[in-house]
């Protein structure tokens, strides 16, 4: 190779300070770049840890009341009780290496990527079988109270329960330690790089997972939720007829108890509405990729992957709000426990929401059972 130096004019000294400024330049764009890395790492860092401990240290909370309180021991807060341990468990043992993997680069080795996969589905799908659970009961709640305690039996509750936890089970580790979601992508799996943990799944995997997982228990959701706001609207408003009708004889109708059946409705129908649509808004987006991408030959960005996976689980932080903290005697008792007042029995058999079936006619049988 030959090197050939043309003149323009400038000295030798010349050339090498405009070098040097360009390198020092180059430097301090560098350290610059690399600041501004780190502080984006940290913060997205931060960010992952208030998501872990909130499903952690809620659930947490749930779980003391219901085994503290025997009066939160009921059939109906058996669902809530195995929902605070699935999103538990998914705040310890699956947040805490996904928070590494998305920081940083996954750094525990292969076998336990496989590991971690499982836990990810199992617990994850537990939760929304348990919301789904939920659903039914205060479907039958509201919708068949006469025959509620036959339709959700101790037994049949445990064996819905048995159902949450199993199904799940058999979906993820079945087909994972058997190798059946990367049959026939193998060639797929060689182009992951090293320290990457992901979920590469095949087409049959990605629709029959996504559709037992996710689609299933959202339209059971869905179903139910819609079935149960519609009854419950139709008996608020015969009732009100039905008084207005014998109030009229001696009185005016009372115009303040059709506000209130009003208010009740609309309260019934924001309720629902937060529900669903904190639940779709975090898996929604998640399990439409999981189905398309095989389709589009997996040509979804990690990154997108990674978010919409965060945001399904924060499902798992918002779940002790939305299931219990609407719960009146739920509150009471946070109030209790947080204050450190669970000194003596007078507290552990108190009756922390007074009449609890009227309360639950009030509110419609969506919270306060």
């Amino acid at each position: 190779m030959r090197i050939v130096v043309i003149s323009s004019g400038f000295s030798t000294e010349d050339i090498l300070n405009h070098t040097l400024s360009h390198s020092e330049a180059n430097c301090n764009c560098s350290s610059s770049s690399r600041v501004l890395e780190e502080v984006g790492r940290w913060f997205l860092a931060s960010a992952l840890i208030a998501i872990a401990l909130a499903a952690v240290l809620g659930n947490l909370l749930v779980i003391i009341s219901i085994a503290y309180f025997k009066k939160l021991q009921t059939p109906t807060n058996a669902f809530l009780l195995s929902l605070a341990v699935s999103d538990f468990l998914v705040g310890v043992l699956v947040m805490p290496f996904s928070l590494v993997r998305t920081v940083d680069s996954w750094q525990f080795g292969d076998i336990f990527c496989k590991v971690h996969s499982i836990l990810d589905v199992t617990l994850c799908t537990t939760s929304i079988y348990n919301l789904s659970c939920i659903a039914f009961d205060r479907y039958f709640t509201v919708c068949d109270p006469l025959r509620y305690n036959y339709r959700m039996s101790t037994s049949r509750v445990a064996k819905l329960l048995f159902l949450c936890w199993t199904l799940p089970l058999l979906v993820s580790c079945v087909p994972v330690v058997l190798d059946l979601h990367v049959k026939g992508i193998e060639k797929h799996l060689k182009e992951v790089g090293p320290n990457i943990c992901i979920l590469v799944v095949n087409i049959p995997y990605a629709v029959v997972a996504s559709m037992l997982c996710f689609y299933i228990p959202a339209a059971v959701m869905l179903a139910a939720y819609g079935k149960l706001f519609s009854v419950a609207r139709k008996q608020a408003r015969q009732i009100d007829t039905v008084e207005n009708q014998v109030n009229g004889r001696i009185f005016c109708p009372l115009r303040a108890r059709q506000r209130f059946t009003m208010k009740k409705e609309r309260k019934a129908a924001k309720t629902l509405s937060i529900i669903m649509g904190i639940f779709l808004v975090c898996w929604l987006p998640f399990f439409v990729v999981n189905i398309t991408d095989p389709f589009m030959g997996y040509s979804t960005s990690p990154v997108v992957l990674e978010v919409f996976l965060w945001l399904g689980y924060v499902n798992s932080s918002m779940n002790p709000f939305l299931y219990a903290f609407f719960n009146k005697s739920f509150r009471q008792a946070f109030v209790i426990i947080l204050g450190c007042k669970m000194i003596g029995r007078q507290f552990q058999n108190s009756d922390l929401s007074g009449d609890t079936s009227r309360q639950a006619q009030t509110e419609l049988g969506l919270f306060s059972r």
